[in-house]
């Protein structure tokens, strides 16, 4: 088989597996902030259950997402090290400091924040939650940093055939960035909102015996979705006001791409120059799913005195739904890196020339590897989910009160000898 065909099969593969959990992990990070906060505030037991239930859930999201990023990133050295040789010294600069924000201090933060219930006060335990949620949204804006300069080109100049940084601040002004930040974060609060009215929707249905809470998860859950979605489709259709002028293959008008392309040909000589027609089927079904999302406004009115519960088919609908945010991340992450092919940096580096030169057959046993693993590490991630949120939060280990030390057998007295 196709060597490069496998290796870009391999990188679709295990980049939409790792954004599923990226996803999750930015959403509920956000919601257990407010949740933690308002118990902070208010005092009532319900946010306390509600954050240990959902911090539940979020750390198995992110332990499992934190293998599935170590895959990505293996595979990524090892299949394309055209790209790391011509873009490394632009490259990594913004995925080290992504690295150092998500695997050190996320992971510190996170840690502390496990192992400090009812042994920090309550404002540094809330504070240290903060810090996870900051650094995780840090740990995206130097991914998509990066990506945009695969997208769009800046701040460089070419030395010896490798692509040198020359201006750091224009890698946080490129028009690729901005918009795409804002399209994945509010898409991640999206798909954050829709899990957690999804899963109050099916105790719900369930009956489960915490009715207030699940109530509640379904309330803040609808409401999150509302607003974010809103803000997914403001960020989705401003993006191609800010690509076409810098990518006029994907969204440019016909004389800006053919300008593009007899630019490449004197340069890189006769080749195919014009995305895959993917790109732009993809980012249809998107859009429709970005609009079939906005009629969770619809449901808002049958919030007033719980009707959404009591005619029960809405809460069928959210959890028929649930799917449907994490279809529309994939397809338009998709339709951002199939659209800008055949380039690897835009322009710049053709995607045959970023490959590492392996046979088919080795390439295949890559593709074929990373794949199962990668797939087993998210099915096991869901099913831990599905299983952990089904039994509610009766029995939550999360932030389980500590022991009374006068009830251990330590503290019991010494017997005395006679």
């Amino acid at each position: 088989m196709d060597p490069l065909l496998l290796a870009r099969l391999q990188f679709a593969t295990t980049t939409s597996i790792h954004f599923l959990f990226v996803l999750v992990t930015l959403g509920l990070v956000t919601l257990l902030v407010y949740l933690q906060t308002a118990w902070a505030v208010t005092n009532k037991p319900v946010y306390e259950r509600l954050t240990r239930f959902w911090g539940t859930l979020y750390l198995i999201n992110y332990t499992l997402g934190i293998a599935t990023g170590i895959v990505m990133e293996f595979q990524f050295g090892l299949n394309w090290s055209g790209l790391s040789r011509y873009v490394g010294n632009v490259f990594g600069a913004p995925l080290a400091i992504e690295t150092l924000v998500a695997f050190f201090l996320e992971s510190t933060f996170l840690g502390m924040w496990i192992f400090g219930w009812h042994r920090l006060p309550r404002g540094v335990h809330l504070a240290l939650l903060y810090g996870v949620a900051v650094t995780a949204y840090a740990s995206a804006f130097w991914v998509l940093v990066a990506n945009s300069w695969l997208q769009n080109p800046v701040g460089y100049e070419t030395r010896d055939g490798v692509a040198h940084l020359t201006d750091f601040s224009a890698l946080l002004t490129n028009p690729t960035f901005g918009m795409a930040l804002g399209h994945v974060v509010s898409a991640a609060l999206l798909t954050g909102g829709m899990v957690m009215a999804a899963v109050g929707s099916w105790h719900l249905i369930r009956r489960t015996r915490d009715y207030d809470l699940h109530r509640k998860s379904l309330r803040i859950g609808l409401v999150t979705a509302a607003l974010a979605v809103s803000v997914v489709q403001g960020f989705g259709f401003a993006q191609f006001g800010a690509v076409a002028p810098v990518q006029p293959t994907k969204y440019g008008d016909d004389a800006a791409r053919t300008a593009a392309i007899a630019d490449w040909t004197a340069r890189f000589g006769p080749g195919d120059y014009t995305p895959p027609a993917l790109a732009n089927v993809g980012l249809g079904f998107m859009i429709l799913i970005g609009f079939a999302l906005g009629c969770v406004w619809l449901l808002f009115p049958l919030l007033f005195r719980d009707w959404i519960i009591r005619l029960r088919f809405p809460l069928y609908l959210m959890l028929l739904a649930l799917p449907l945010p994490f279809v529309a991340s994939i397809l338009g992450w998709l339709a951002r890196e199939v659209g800008r092919q055949p380039w690897a940096a835009y322009g710049l580096l053709k995607v045959d020339d970023a490959v590492t030169p392996m046979s088919g057959g080795v390439m295949l046993t890559s593709f074929i590897g990373f794949s199962l693993l990668l797939g087993t590490l998210a099915v096991t991630n869901w099913i831990m989910i599905a299983r952990r949120a089904a039994r509610g939060a009766e029995d939550l280990t999360l932030g389980r009160p500590l022991p009374d030390p006068d009830d251990t057998p330590d503290a019991r007295p010494e017997p005395v000898l006679a």
